[in-house]
């Protein structure tokens, strides 16, 4: 089996093509790390579900 080198150095990553091991982190491009939690912006999502029922109410 060949060494992958991006493996943290304990010998039991299971990487995948993307990147991702089986341990939840993420090769970054330079070392794994824990991914970005990436939150939606309520804001945001809530302006086109607005507009769209402002749309649909007007015609």
């Amino acid at each position: 089996m060949s060494e992958d080198p991006r493996c943290c150095g304990t010998g039991t990553c299971i990487i995948d093509p993307e990147g991702r091991c089986w341990c939840g982190q993420q090769w970054d491009g330079e070392k794994m790390a824990m991914p970005k939690l990436e939150v939606p912006n309520p804001a945001g999502s809530s302006a086109p579900n607005d507009q769209a029922s402002q749309t649909g109410n007007s015609e």
